[in-house]
Parts: C-alpha cells; sequence; structure tokens
C-alpha cells in the first residue's frame, strides 16, 4: 500500500475530531490597513518536477559505471532512503562524484523555488520504489530511475535506464524491475518552511506579538496552568496512489483572534500522518486555548507534496488577514486564508486537504471526518504548571 495521502481522499479526516459547524461572519477591513505589494503567485506545479527529472536522467546515465553502480546499490540497500548531495560528495568511484555538481545545483534550486533559505540544506533523496525492489536489486542489476509522482491521478510513470531511453510504467503497479526514485525529503522541508511561516506571520503582527505573550504568562500563572485540544488517535482510510509516491506530510494552520484581538495563525506540524488503514496515538496538542480571546478557532490542514513556496504562502496568508479586525464576536477565518491561496495551489501543491470551523474548548470524542474517510479521536486536555 502507498504511503502517501491525497487530498480529495485520505486527508479529510486529519481533523475530523474537530466540530464541523459553518457560522457566518463578516470580515471587515481594517481602518487605515497599510497597502501591500501584489501576492506573489506560487511557482509552477511543475518547476520542482522538472529539476527531478533532469536529475533523474543524470543519475540514470551515471549506472553505466558499475563500480558506481554498485556502490549506490550498496548505499541504497543501507537505508531506506539516502541523501543524493551527500552520497555523490563523497563517492570513491569518479562517476559518482561527476554528479556533485549537477545534484548541488538542483538542490539549490529546489531550496529557492520552495522559497526557503539556503541553511535547509539538502533536500533531494533517493530511495528505492517499494521495499519489494530489494530482492530485485541484486548485483550487476542496472535500475531504471524516475521521479517520485506529484498527480494522484497519474496511470504512467516515466522511468529512465543508463543509455537514457525512457521507459513508461504503471503507475498503480509496481515493475518486477528495481526503480530508484527521486524524492524530496519534504519532512526537512515542511519544518523549514513553517519556521519561515511563523518568523514572517511574528513580524506581521499574526502569531504571539511580545504584549500577547505577556498577557497570556501572566494569565497561565495565574490560573496554574491552560486549556488544549490534544489529539488522541487518528486513522484515514484507502488512498489509491501511484507506487512512487512517497509519505505525505501534513501541516495545519490553527487560527483565532488572539488576546489581543488581533487574528493570529499557529501552524501545526503532523508529520506522523502518511499511511492509510493505521491508527496513530500521537497525543499531540492541536490548540492552545490561552491564546485565544474567543472560545473558537478554526483549522486549514495541507499536504507539501514538494513545490510549496512558503515565502509565498505566508504572504498570501498574510495580505488576507491583516484586513480583519475584531468586531467583538467570533468570526470564522477559514474562507479567508483559503480565499487567499492561490488557485493553482489546489490542483497542486501545497495540497488544500481540508478545513474546520468552530473548534472548541470543550470538543471531545470521537467524530468522523467531513468527507468520511476517516476518524480522529480529540479531547480537553488541562496542561499543568510545573
Amino acid at each position: 500500500m502507498n504511503r502517501r495521502m491525497t487530498r480529495r481522499n485520505a486527508l479529510a479526516l486529519t481533523l475530523c475530531a474537530t466540530t464541523v459547524v459553518a457560522l457566518s461572519g463578516v470580515a471587515t477591513p481594517a481602518a487605515g490597513a497599510a497597502a501591500r505589494s501584489e501576492t506573489p503567485t506560487a511557482a509552477p506545479s511543475s518547476t520542482v518536477t522538472r529539476i527531478e527529472d533532469r536529475t533523474a536522467k543524470a543519475v540514470a546515465a551515471s549506472l553505466a559505471n558499475a563500480g558506481w553502480r554498485e556502490e549506490l546499490r550498496s548505499a541504497v540497500l543501507k537505508s531506506d532512503e539516502i541523501d543524493l548531495r551527500a552520497v555523490t560528495a563523497r563517492a570513491a568511484n569518479t562517476a559518482g562524484r561527476r554528479l556533485t555538481g549537477a545534484v548541488a545545483d538542483a538542490d539549490r534550486r529546489i531550496v529557492a523555488v520552495k522559497g526557503l533559505d539556503s541553511s535547509v540544506g539538502s533536500l533531494l533523496r533517493l530511495r528505492l520504489g517499494t521495499d519489494a525492489m530489494r530482492k530485485e536489486l541484486t548485483p550487476g542489476a542496472s535500475p531504471l530511475v524516475a521521479v517520485a509522482t506529484q498527480d494522484d491521478n497519474a496511470a504512467t510513470v516515466t522511468a529512465y535506464d543508463s543509455r537514457g531511453r525512457a521507459h513508461t510504467l504503471d503507475a498503480t503497479e509496481a515493475p518486477r524491475r528495481a526503480v530508484y526514485v527521486i524524492d524530496l525529503d519534504v519532512s526537512k522541508a515542511v519544518a523549514a518552511g513553517l519556521d519561515l511561516l511563523n518568523k514572517e506571520l511574528t513580524k506581521d503582527g499574526l502569531t504571539a506579538p511580545e504584549a500577547d505573550r505577556r498577557t497570556g504568562a501572566r494569565a497561565t500563572a495565574a490560573a496554574g496552568g491552560f486549556w488544549t485540544t490534544k489529539i488522541d488517535a487518528v486513522s484515514l482510510n484507502d488512498d489509491e496512489e501511484p507506487w512512487t509516491s512517497g509519505d505525505a506530510e501534513i501541516f495545519s494552520l490553527v487560527s483565532g483572534f488572539g488576546l489581543d484581538g488581533k487574528v493570529r495563525v499557529d501552524s501545526v506540524d503532523m508529520p506522523y500522518l502518511d499511511t492509510d488503514h493505521h491508527t496513530y496515538y500521537p497525543n499531540q496538542i492541536l490548540v492552545n486555548w490561552s491564546n485565544y480571546k474567543y472560545n473558537l478557532a478554526d483549522v486549514v490542514m495541507m499536504e507539501d507534496d514538494g513545490d510549496t513556496n512558503y515565502a509565498a504562502l505566508t504572504k498570501a496568508i498574510a495580505d488576507a488577514l491583516l484586513t480583519i479586525t475584531d468586531q467583538g464576536a467570533y468570526v470564522p477565518l477559514v474562507n479567508a486564508i483559503l480565499d487567499a491561496i492561490p488557485a493553482s495551489w489546489y490542483t497542486n501543491d501545497p495540497d488544500y486537504v481540508d478545513s474546520w470551523y468552530t473548534l472548541a474548548v470543550n470538543s471531545t470524542g470521537t467524530i468522523n471526518g467531513a468527507r468520511g474517510n476517516g476518524w480522529m479521536q480529540v479531547s480537553k486536555y488541562w496542561v499543568q504548571e510545573l
């Protein structure tokens, strides 16, 4: 079973534990809101794929060298995935070392496309298409090289051999021949992206400003702790994705009004959600209610498949939310966030998974997903001050 979840099918339940009750509300532009420059568009959905495809061709061509082919085979068999840049840089074989420049350049370009800082390091990874292919990766075998597809509905996958020839493979049924897959360390990218998002939203006053933190700290100290909503368990239903796809990388944006009455957004990384028909018990805090003025918050869940540009995503969200002011009552923010996301990201990355309105501090129990693709169990949880 392939592990990456589709936005249309498998992930609708990731936060299904939240109560889905749509409230009407009018977002009112803030008086004298500062004008902001035009929101940048997302990188074209195929940009990262094109870079990966060129890398796949280069790696495939390098496998014509028997010595390097064996060196790479040995490295792949020792790990679920390997850092392609690191492996080529320390290669004992000349054919492997010759790849270093091309791989390093591809890595830098991908980091730039994703709107990340170069400090994130290398993102390109290489792995076998399926675990079953290990038995096919025998000495002397010449694997094909493909790219992890981002299209959930792909019928075919293109793979390259050492002579540069393209082979069309069935996307739903893995071949018996060993296939190396070029992919990204999306977990690393998501962590760096959310760090960027948090820093930039803080600059825009959309996460806890210093005054808000002091007020929250005093309130927490006075109460001896704070209430949260905790995810106790979650299970996802079937997905039918291409065998080249890797794990899903999910993150959520929790939004509401902060203690200062301004809109705030908190990001929540959910890296464990990557396999269907499996129940996870993360005990993960989703909402810290001491950060919010009202007893209601919204959730927008997204998935990074590769092309997510976090700089553009952050600016798009900030542009939308900075125009919304507190009217003395809860106003749902989901629509404002979704409207801000460029349309291209609804067909590729970052995948819009689902959204939930009006999660309250007393939301508890097991609730089916809005799209009926799974369930989640949440509870009201008190975090005691030390």
